[in-house]
């Protein structure tokens, strides 16, 4: 029955007010009830030891973000444990929940005040006394009651549900699926909204609240809507919620491939609902492995040399997208958990592939988001931010024991409503100060509601000689509108820790500043969290994108002999460098590889220098350097990236040199030079600059890359040249790969520049005085699609890129120059 929770919450809730004056024995209760069914009670206090509890906080224990299985299961044992004769319910439409992160009515013990929970059991009692009997008389000590808690930490707009919840005929519940329900003409009579609509842009105090009840029951009684009642409105407001959800989540943007992972889209979403609705990974996959049937090849196979389970894999990267798609939520950590949308789709094969089409097409090109080689969409890398909760770090208490973090600028409206930060600055200036710029807020805010990522160190401080916390990111952006101050740009984190620490030098003034730059401060801030106890933020859980041969095939335009050529020499020789002329893609070649050798995009284990004249030793791999005091001991990038990959000896590791014909390479490499033989890896050597003995790691592969058409260069080491192998990266036009993208782009002229460019390269290979090192990539070419490639694009190849180059080329051959320029023109007219 839709309703038939009612009678069991009414009598539930007359029940506890027995446990007023007695609520040790209401604890004790609570839990025997949740030790029957064998289910660890919720965090209701820091240090899970209860010593004191409300009854709304009771009722919220199954009024929140839990499967219905569990719910009914609470329920079942409640009503065993406290002798409820209603029978318990097994639909909870339309009910409001709390989410699971603010489920308590009280803060915890070090942040509450004393009179805290007592106050709510007064409100509580006052609240059924009032229901049995609407009189001026309990009206008055209702009113006492809810203002005195109104104020208490904790307490917004899930006091209303509280209150509904207990009496739902009585009481009205304003959540904001209810709140933006009734302020609609559409459902409630014009003079009605008109009435309610500026009493809601807070929580109300008692006699606004009553008003506002006592409002929307006259209009429901006078008015000819269906819903006559609190528990008919609300139930109405939730179905006009789906729906509007669902609509969102058709219409939303999603990602495309023709993955394998695609097949566990329907049955993680069945495994799912045979859960009741969420459950841990490994209760899903276990579910999956039972519906599928899987056999013990298919659960156990793995790919790649370090052996990455292949279905677990699969399964965690099928979820992913089905978050993004708005099937699954992510807003437990640890729980994947169907939405409402979730519950009742019907994944098809076809609706799989929609998915990531749709996500393809609504993605930007790398040109179109300026990313280059490295860059990898579906690979999240940590990023730490320095924050500041509030002026001189006002709402840390609060935010700490919400378990969140917010900024300020909540005039503004949900942040993920504008399209650039210029749109948020004019939004600031016209509700805000028209004579200010808010360039630094409008990059806060931007940066706060799209770049912030869930897994993201947050370090918190106060003032600018103060470290007082530091968490993960746990959450998406979130706009809460139920707050009624400026903070309502919200993050989930999980704080890790609170206190007080030095704050090494001086922090900046900003609210919300991205420090992951800036590598030695980020190593001092993780420095003074390294003796802590509490769980560390680098053992939350990562899962990153498989990535085969066949993905690097895909994307790299390389016959499938020269990769198997590459991968057999490298992981060989453990040295290689990658030349080749301009634009064949060698940043692109030497990212992938490793990706592909590891089997998948660990973007933990690849990292990226790039060689300079000024390039030395001490930054490679240690040297003194000044500080505040003087001189310090600095250990250098591939120093660092070698410690490293020593204590995760099963799984390779990949040092990319960008340029490394540039730097003076027997300066750079120093003692290293035989190190880094493939023989000479685990061998130890004293360092230059300490007492320490170090060796290169056997599972640390180097790329480097070099352009052989760089004039300005002098050959390489002799002694470095013997360490390394030398793989040739060649343009690709001839490639199936390159076939493929061509013909899919549909475009004459294109064609025609191609072919131009290729009789090009022959000219350029056949001239005495370059060759095939000079030869023209095919990356200049990249990255179009049929939508936005047009004369303009292809005239800016020619004019800004190709032309150029020829020039550089025969700067002593105007003639040359002139002709290939022509022909390059021509082929796009």
């Amino acid at each position: 029955m839709q309703f038939e929770w009612i009678n069991f919450y009414s009598e539930f809730a007359t029940k506890l007010l027995e446990f007023k004056n007695n609520r040790a024995e209401l604890i004790a209760d609570i839990q025997s009830a949740y030790s029957a069914i064998n289910m660890k009670l919720p965090k209701l206090e820091r240090e899970d030891s209860i010593i004191d509890i409300d009854p709304f906080t009771v009722f919220g224990l199954f009024n929140k973000g839990i499967t219905n299985a569990n719910r009914i299961a609470i329920l079942e044992s409640f009503a065993t444990v406290f002798n409820i004769k209603s029978k318990v319910p097994n639909n909870f439409d339309g009910i409001p929940v709390l989410n699971n992160l603010k489920a308590t009515y009280y803060g915890f013990k070090d942040d509450r005040q004393a009179a805290d929970i007592d106050n709510l059991w007064g409100l509580y009692e006052s609240a059924i006394n009032l229901a049995e009997k609407d009189d001026a008389a309990n009206r008055e000590i209702f009113t006492k009651w809810y203002d005195t808690v109104h104020d208490q930490l904790g307490i917004r707009w899930n006091i209303t549900m509280g209150l509904y919840w207990i009496r739902p005929y009585e009481f009205i519940n304003l959540d904001s699926i209810n709140r933006g329900f009734i302020v609609d003409p559409d459902n409630m009579p014009v003079d009605f909204v008109n009435s309610v609509k500026k009493k809601l842009n807070k929580v109300p105090y008692a006699s606004e609240y009553l008003a506002i009840k006592d409002a929307c029951l006259h209009a429901l009684k006078d008015s000819d809507y269906e819903y006559k009642n609190f528990p008919e409105l609300s139930y109405r407001a939730w179905i006009v919620s789906k729906q509007v959800n669902q609509e969102k989540a058709e219409v939303k943007g999603k990602k495309s491939s023709k993955a394998a992972f695609l097949r566990w889209f329907a049955p993680l979403i069945q495994a799912l609902r045979d859960l009741g609705g969420s459950g841990t990974p490994a209760e899903a996959r276990a579910k999956i492995i039972e519906n599928e049937q899987l056999s013990e090849d298919e659960i156990n196979q793995t790919r790649g040399k370090n052996n990455v389970n292949k279905f677990e894999n699969e399964v965690a990267f099928a979820r992913n997208y089905l978050v993004n798609a708005g099937y699954i939520d992510k807003s437990v950590y640890g729980i994947w958990t169907l939405t409402e949308t979730g519950k009742s789709v019907d994944m098809t094969s076809e609706m799989a592939s929609d998915i990531f089409k749709n996500v393809l097409s609504s993605s930007p090109t790398k040109k179109e988001k300026n990313i280059d080689a490295l860059a990898d969409e579906d690979v999240h890398t940590v990023r730490y931010w320095l924050y500041a909760p509030g002026e001189g770090s006002c709402m840390w208490d609060e935010f700490y024991t919400l378990g969140i973090m917010a900024i300020g600028w909540g005039e503004i409206g949900d942040l993920s409503t504008f399209d650039s930060k210029d749109a948020m600055k004019i939004k600031m200036r016209e509700v805000i100060d028209e004579s200010l710029s808010y360039k630094n807020a409008a990059h806060a805010t931007w940066q706060f509601a799209n770049e912030m990522k869930i897994g993201d160190i947050v370090f918190v401080k106060k003032g600018m000689h103060q470290i007082i916390g530091r968490g993960v990111v746990m959450s998406d952006y979130e706009y809460d509108d139920t707050r009624d101050d400026e903070y309502k740009n919200i993050r989930q984190v999980d704080w890790t820790h609170n206190g007080k620490w030095p704050h090494p030098g001086q922090a900046v003034m900003k609210t919300l500043t991205d420090i992951t730059s800036y590598t030695d401060y980020v190593e001092k801030l993780n420095s003074l969290f390294e003796d802590e106890t509490e769980e560390d933020a680098e053992d939350v859980e990562k899962t990153y994108p498989p990535y085969t041969k066949e993905d690097f095939l895909s994307e790299v335009f390389m016959p499938e002999e020269e990769y198997d050529k590459l991968s057999g020499i490298l992981r060989i020789k453990k040295n290689i460098i990658l030349q080749g002329a301009p634009g064949v893609g060698k940043t692109f070649v030497a990212k992938r590889i490793a990706f592909s050798m590891m089997g998948v995009k660990d973007v933990e284990r690849v990292m990226m220098v790039q060689f300079h004249q000024s390039y030395s030793y001490e930054d490679f791999i240690m040297g003194f350097r000044p500080s505040t005091d003087g001189f310090e001991l600095k250990r250098g990038a591939f120093y660092n990236f070698c410690k490293k990959a020593e204590i995760d000896g099963d799984n390779d590791y990949f040092f990319i040199i960008d340029e490394i014909n540039r730097g003076n390479l027997s300066k750079i490499f120093g003692e290293l030079f035989m190190l880094i033989e493939n023989d000479k890896r685990g061998v130890s050597l004293q360092l230059l600059y300490s007492d320490e003995k170090f060796s290169v790691p056997k599972n640390i592969y180097i790329i480097g890359m070099m352009n052989t058409a760089d004039r300005s260069l002098a050959m390489l080491d002799y002694a470095l040249r013997r360490r390394f192998a030398f793989f040739e990266i060649k343009p690709g036009f001839t490639t199936d790969g390159f076939r493929k993208y061509r013909m899919s782009l549909e475009n004459e002229k294109f064609d025609k520049l191609i072919a131009c460019v290729e009789s090009l390269n022959n000219a350029i290979s056949n001239d005495e005085s370059l060759g095939d090192g000079f030869c023209i990539g095919h990356s200049y070419f990249c990255n179009l699609l049929p939508d936005t490639i047009n004369d303009q694009v292809l005239s800016g190849i020619v004019e800004y890129e190709l032309i150029p180059l020829l020039k550089e080329y025969w700067f002593d051959e105007p003639t040359k120059v002139k002709d290939w320029s022509s022909n390059l023109r021509s082929a796009i007219k």
